[in-house]
């Protein structure tokens, strides 16, 4: 679909660098997998760069996923124009599909339609589905931010842009449900029970207390207590992140004002409502909340969850209720925590039970700083790719030939991503030590 001479090149050179050759190969097939089978790649009408990023199996584009797919690439943008500009298509496309939806999670590539247009909501025919989720409106921030910061390229900022922010803005405002309901329902005829909100599709009831709702968690579950913890953290750190684009690149004052405000407000909303008491762990960051004591304490292995807080930058990793959190949820004491023969790691209820999403293991060793978890980690990620060489949606933990999805890009650019990093951390003897 795309060929990058800079990531050719950096794959050459991990390759000689690892003496494993099933991690070699791992990493070769992995590392490109975005570009190589997901990206569609134009100039616009308008002149403009586009790219249309699907997920893998699924020919739809969701914004968290995409914005995660294409973020490894960014730090070779500058040895590489064609790869620059294919992010910043990327990061067009995003814009724009928040200005078509700002409640959507997944886009069509134009007016299409689909299998999830008779779902209970505001459908529109260039939505794949529109589940309403926190993250969707913070990763392409993320991603025009850092690309923003590696490239100092400032073309991405321009009026879909500035309509994007006003739209997120007008969205997570709506969300913090101070008035009322807010403006977003959703309702399917289906036999799953994830994928429907309660009381007719709002959800559960919340206290309006400053942090935001969201319908539906990072892996497209249906929350139980809309105020999602990890989600409200990415926020935070997004909004902050757009105020600083805005004041530094467009001059917009007022703008970043409002993202600032309101980045305080939910800061300050998660001091006073996100954390609990546990009588084990101590201090810990609850997964959901709803205002009014309730809370669900688990993680889920989709990012942003609460073990990968700080590979996103959102709380430091020597905080002390972090650390306290990522004891919990790294045990049975989560109850989407399992060990297998296979191996161990979280999943979720969007597969169901006894299913360890290769993602979680991912970020466990993210947000390690510890040389043997993280060798354990990376042991168990190339024992368990059923001899495909490629990382899937989840496996069993006790037979990773019981796996789902084999076409999956997120999780093996984010493998690649991990290999590249832990080389550039000089773990290299590390890498070279698993058998």
């Amino acid at each position: 679909m795309f060929q990058s001479p800079a990531i050719e090149a950096e794959i050459a050179r991990i390759k000689a660098l690892l003496v494993n050759p099933k991690l070699a190969q791992m990493f070769e097939q992995c590392f490109p997998n975005t570009i190589d089978t997901t990206v569609h790649f134009k100039v616009d009408s308008t002149g403009q760069y586009d790219s249309f990023v699907v997920t893998g199996d699924i020919n739809a584009m969701w914004l968290r996923d995409s914005g995660a797919q294409v973020w490894p690439y960014i730090q070779y943008a500058d040895r590489d124009p064609r790869l620059k500009a294919m992010i910043a298509g990327t990061i067009n496309r995003q814009f724009k599909c928040i200005n078509i939806d700002a409640y959507a999670n997944a886009f069509n590539d134009g007016p299409t339609g689909g299998y999830w247009q008779s779902d209970e909501t505001e459908m529109k025919l260039e939505l794949h589905e529109r589940k309403y989720e926190i993250d969707s409106n913070c990763y392409p921030i993320r991603l025009a931010h850092e690309y923003w910061r590696v490239t100092g390229d400032t073309s991405v900022f321009g009026p879909e842009w500035i309509k994007a922010i006003e739209n997120t803005l007008r969205v997570w405002s709506d969300q913090q449900k101070k008035d009322g309901k807010g403006h977003y329902y959703f309702r399917r005829k289906t036999v799953i029970g994830t994928d429907l909100q309660t009381n007719r599709g709002w959800g559960n009831p919340v206290k309006p207390v400053g942090l935001i709702c969201s319908a539906f968690r990072p892996s497209d579950d249906a929350t139980v207590f809309q105020f999602l913890i990890p989600s409200n953290f990415m926020a935070v750190s997004s909004l902050r992140k757009a105020a600083e684009i805005l004041t530094k690149v467009n001059n917009n004052a007022e703008l970043a004002q409002r993202c600032t405000a309101m980045a305080n407000e939910v800061e300050q909303a998660l001091k006073e409502y996100a954390v609990v008491e546990h009588p084990k762990y101590g201090k810990i960051y609850a997964f959901e909340v709803d205002g009014y004591g309730g809370r669900n304490l688990m993680d889920d292995a989709n990012v942003p969850s609460l073990l990968a807080m700080p590979y996103l930058g959102d709380v430091d990793i020597n905080d002390p209720i972090y650390q306290n959190t990522r004891r919990f949820v790294l045990s049975k004491d989560n109850p989407y925590f399992y060990k297998g023969t296979a191996g161990e790691g979280i999943g979720g209820p969007h597969i169901g039970d006894n299913m360890i999403w290769p993602m979680s293991i991912m970020m466990r060793a993210f947000t390690s700083q510890d040389d043997a978890e993280i060798k354990q980690c990376i042991t168990t990620l190339i024992h368990t790719d059923a001899g495909t060489g490629f990382m899937h949606e989840s496996f069993h933990r006790n037979n990773a030939n019981d796996y789902t999805r084999s076409w999956f890009a997120w999780q093996n650019t984010l493998f690649g991503e991990l290999i590249v990093k832990l080389v550039n951390d000089g773990k290299v003897d590390l890498l070279n030590s698993i058998e």
